[in-house]
């Protein structure tokens, strides 16, 4: 569902429904612009500063002779005990560091009620964090999931790795809008499975979702994730859920399983919407809470660099 009021302009190239190259492909430029070197996108989200090293380790180089100052942690016990003198390892920063996006623009990210539908500001959201990705040196890969298959995009170094996820997306997203009545919730489960086969141990992972699809019974697999790699939660929103609208009036609504007509003129039925829009943020922060993930928001009814420059300005 997307409604036609609309405040605020679309981004270049956008129609707020679909998703092409052009309307992705405006985030490569911006990569560089809009995010001064060593800022990570989560200090923008959060406000604050983290280091782009951390999480990061330290990869095995060589083994040499042990020479004066040397940390006796890092003596080679086997080479030292084969060899008879004493040898030591010598490491160095891991600086390449895999990105895997998890974007799930399925049957509930089908839904925008002003600017555009919630699975869009995903696709926005994760060509711009790609483009991020690879201005870091850092290999960019996905599983995208749209309700009725998954989509694998392997880590991948330079442009590779942006334009095979924007494709993929874009492929994506029109299967999604085609087949809404064929959406299965299901699968995300299914997908997160994939996730965690195809992601590398030590990656950043960055889960871009309105979390309605997840179950409790999802928790263990985000725990499993959470072992080995640091984990972002980004929850993509629309006002309407939470009962924020201007428009008064009955309106049709469906979420492809039932339909009704809503008076958005009643309180009461705002109010509505919005105690279930809580119960549903209490269960995605206390489960982001107890597997100590991050939890972010951004909302479909914003361009998304008006959003972060919100938190960005007198950075550049």
């Amino acid at each position: 569902m997307k409604s036609a009021h609309i405040n605020v302009a679309l981004p270049p190239h956008s129609d707020g429904v679909n998703v092409c190259l052009a309307e992705l492909l405006q985030y490569k430029n911006q990569a560089v612009r809009w995010l001064a070197p060593a800022k990570s996108i989560w200090s923008q989200l959060n406000g604050h500063h983290q280091s782009r090293h951390k999480g990061r380790g330290m990869n095995f180089s060589e083994v040499r002779p042990y020479q004066a100052g040397d940390d006796i942690r890092s003596i080679d016990w086997r080479v030292t005990a084969r060899t008879g003198k004493t040898h030591t390892k010598l490491f160095t920063e891991e600086r390449e560091q895999p990105i895997m996006l998890f974007i799930d623009i399925s049957a509930s990210m089908q839904f925008g009620s002003q600017l555009m539908l919630k699975s869009v500001q995903a696709a926005h959201f994760s060509s711009l964090l790609s483009w991020l990705a690879i201005d870091e040196q850092d290999r960019i890969g996905a599983v995208i999931y749209n309700g009725i298959n998954t989509m694998e995009c392997k880590p991948t170094a330079r442009q590779r790795g942006p334009l095979h996820i924007i494709n993929a997306l874009i492929s994506a997203q029109q299967d999604a809008l085609k087949a809404l009545e064929h959406s299965n919730n299901d699968g995300f489960s299914t997908a997160l499975k994939r996730l965690h086969y195809l992601c590398p141990k030590g990656s950043e992972i960055i889960v871009i979702s309105d979390f309605y699809p997840l179950k409790a019974t999802d928790k263990r697999r985000l725990s499993q994730l959470r072992q080995h790699n640091r984990i972002q939660f980004v929850q993509i929103y629309d006002p309407l859920e939470q009962g924020q609208t201007q428009f008064r009036g009955y309106e049709h609504v469906t979420d492809n399983q039932q339909s009704a007509w809503l008076d958005f003129s009643a309180k009461k039925t705002r109010d509505s919407l919005s105690a279930q829009y809580q119960h549903h943020q209490n269960f995605i922060t206390e489960m982001a809470t107890s597997l100590a993930i991050p939890l972010h928001t951004l909302s479909a009814a914003q361009p998304l660099l008006q959003q972060l420059g919100a938190h960005t300005q007198g950075i550049r």
